[in-house]
């Protein structure tokens, strides 16, 4: 028995039209189902919820402006998940939905909460399906895409492997459709991917990711310990059976604390802090945190606990972290020790300024 997370994208459910399309949901569901009765635990990451919204709301094509978009995520995602609960039923599956936001997943009590909720809904023998909660997101916070959702929840909820299904079959050496393009069958590492163009615009007009943002899915899994298959849903069958169909990624690190994972790959940044050489070094070599006495200036505008830059004397941005004060507090602490802050600015001010628990060192 494995657990697999299962992302599936809008293109892969949808019509020409923009539509949901029955029939391929459903032959989804089928395969899925199949494995979970084989013995397999199943997550599925489905995209669809904007895309079964259009019609119903008489839209042409997917909305710029976010607020279009929470509205049509408001009306398809009772329709979305109405469709894969009926279709699980006929095979005797229950299914559960779980909508998440960015601060689910890098939120400690939120983080706990969410994973209690998916361990429950396996024990009993369900299906967690999973949507980012299009409704709530702000623009400045939110996941951007499900392929890297998928990959934070593959990490979430321990998955053992993570399957990426969209319009490609495969990760190829260059476009597809040009002749002699060859299917790259495994990826070990990603430096083997220096040479390929995988810039190219989806064509799809439902869905937000493309063989970028699945690369870098498939980078935060693999990094976390979790193998990621890249295929197209007709191959989803025979990727879940292990045959070699796709691109595998194989695993090349251990797993660590999402909101770590998520500030390394997924986060969008409000700000910046400025440090000094010591200050660099006390982070990148010694694993510390990080003390206001080794900035020299902060950026931007950002509140207590938002994702903010590290950046060296050279300008290169070394971590990323969850900073502890808003931006407005922080010019007063600057290159100052912490019993200096203290004396003037108070007790509350006696902690770092971002913790070596929400901080993580990028790699060059």
């Amino acid at each position: 028995m494995s657990r697999v997370v299962v992302k599936v994208g809008s293109s892969s459910l949808t019509t020409v039209d923009g539509g949901l399309d029955p029939e391929r949901l459903n032959t989804l569901v089928d395969t899925l189902a199949e494995a979970t009765l084989r013995g397999d635990e199943v997550v599925l990451v489905s995209s669809g919820a904007i895309a079964a919204g259009l019609a119903p709301l008489g839209l042409a094509s997917r909305p710029r402006d976010l607020a279009t978009q929470q509205a049509a995520a408001s009306v398809g995602q009772g329709r979305l998940v109405a469709r894969y609960t009926a279709r699980f039923a006929q095979h005797g599956l229950t299914t559960g939905q779980v909508l998440l936001t960015v601060e689910d997943v890098t939120r400690r009590g939120r983080y706990r909460n969410a994973y209690q909720t998916f361990a429950k809904l396996l024990e009993l023998g369900a299906v967690p399906v999973v949507n980012e909660n299009d409704t709530v997101a702000t623009s400045e916070i939110r996941f951007g895409d499900n392929d890297r959702l998928a990959a934070l929840v593959a990490h979430l909820v321990h998955a053992d492997r993570l399957l990426l299904l969209s319009d490609v079959d495969a990760l190829y050496d260059g476009p597809p459709s040009r002749p002699g393009a060859r299917r790259i069958p495994e990826v070990r590492s990603f430096d083997e991917l220096g040479g390929i163009d995988v810039t190219r615009p989806s064509e799809s007009k439902v869905g937000t990711g493309g063989m970028v943002t699945k690369l870098e899915a498939a980078r935060i899994a693999t990094t976390a310990g979790i193998a990621v298959t890249l295929t197209d849903a007709r191959q989803a069958d025979a990727a879940l059976r292990g045959e070699d169909v796709g691109t595998r990624f194989h695993p090349t690190g251990r797993r660590r604390p999402t909101r770590l994972l998520w500030l390394a790959h997924a986060s969008e940044t409000q700000g910046a802090l400025h440090l000094d050489d010591g200050a660099v070094r006390a982070i990148t070599e010694r694993q510390a945190s990080l003390l206001a006495a080794g900035v020299t200036r902060a950026t931007g505008s950002f509140g207590a606990g938002d994702p903010v830059d590290l950046v060296d004397p050279a300008g290169r941005v070394v971590a990323r972290g969850l900073v502890g004060f808003d931006s407005d507090d922080v010019p007063a602490m600057l290159g100052r020790s912490t019993p200096q802050i203290v004396d003037e600015l108070g007790a509350e001010y006696e902690r770092e300024l971002v913790h070596r628990d929400d901080l993580v060192v990028l790699q060059p």
